[in-house]
């Protein structure tokens, strides 16, 4: 428990080494706002104490950084402290655009990507711990955090944040492990029929068969040197149904002959519910994108509003 105090301490005077920095008071100012030194000050002639509104003009000053003067030691940690922030949230919100616009939620569904999911670990925490130091740059008292337009922002950034971060834990440590359980079901390939569901479990990874559907007929490409990992052109799937992507391919269905048949498409079967988890993932799965796209308009809103 000392120990975390220590620890404590520690981050908090070196939050303050590092990102506070003086405010200085300028004649600018006046001619800048139009107004009279007295409209900031208590002393008509300047300086001193200051009144309610040059109280709040000085937490603006301090959360857009005018006014503000650092050393060079301190501005260099804030460039990287804020590129390692910036890196870690285009990593992050990258790897959520790639699995909607690319490999699509429902390849996701049969069991979280290793790969984007690791990267994605890594960004939360990168843009967490670095989100903290430019918090504490900026924001001094809960009165600039919600009463200016740079802190009211930053709430509601660092809320979709959590709400983010939230998701993703309860993705990946219980809805992710249903999926996966489910993913790892054994499926007889020499039946001569399938359903869709049992064709997106043979999507060539992991020692599974690579199984593409081409018309109601399933063809077995798992010996295939250009379907490795169940992966084709960087971009085609295993596991899919692949009859319209054909048509835009450089070659013809004649292609097709070199791969063994192993069955159908089963006729269509009454429609079975999806599990409860499975939904739940495909609901956070979009939440998560609009979540992407609220965060960038805040983001516009705080540079360009």
């Amino acid at each position: 428990m000392a120990n975390r105090y220590c620890v404590t301490v520690v981050f908090i005077v070196l939050s303050v080494f590092i990102f506070c920095g003086k405010v200085y008071a300028y004649s600018e100012y006046s001619e800048k706002t139009k107004k009279d030194c007295s409209y900031c000050h208590v002393d008509t002639s300047g300086g001193g104490k200051l009144t309610t509104a040059g109280e709040a003009y000085k937490r603006e000053i301090i959360t857009t950084g005018k006014g503000l003067k650092f050393s060079i030691s301190q501005k260099i940690i804030r460039f990287l402290v804020g590129f390692l922030h910036i890196t870690g949230a285009v990593a992050w919100f990258g790897a959520i655009l790639y699995v909607h616009i690319l490999l699509k939620p429902a390849y996701a569904s049969r069991g979280l990507p290793k790969g984007e999911l690791t990267l994605g670990w890594i960004s939360i925490c990168v843009v967490g711990i670095t989100g903290i130091f430019l918090t504490l740059a900026r924001i001094n008292d809960m009165q600039t955090l919600f009463h200016t337009k740079f802190g009211i922002l930053l709430t509601i950034k660092v809320s979709i944040y959590i709400i983010m971060v939230s998701t993703a834990t309860i993705v990946t440590f219980f809805i992710g492990k249903k999926l996966k359980l489910k993913h790892e079901a054994k499926i007889d390939i020499k039946k001569g029929v399938f359903t869709l569901e049992e064709i997106a479990e043979c999507d060539g990874k992991e020692g599974r068969p690579a199984f593409v559907l081409y018309n109601g007929d399933v063809y077995d490409f798992t010996a295939s040197k250009m379907w490795k990992d169940g992966k084709h052109a960087g971009k085609h799937l295993a596991g899919f149904d692949h009859t319209e992507s054909l048509k835009q391919a450089p070659h013809g269905e004649d292609k097709l002959a070199r791969y063994p048949k192993v069955g159908k498409l089963v006729e269509k079967q009454a429609e079975s519910k999806e599990p409860f988890h499975k939904r739940l993932f495909y609901f956070f799965v979009y939440l998560n994108l609009f979540l992407v796209i609220a965060v960038l308009f805040v983001i516009s809103l705080w540079r360009w509003a």
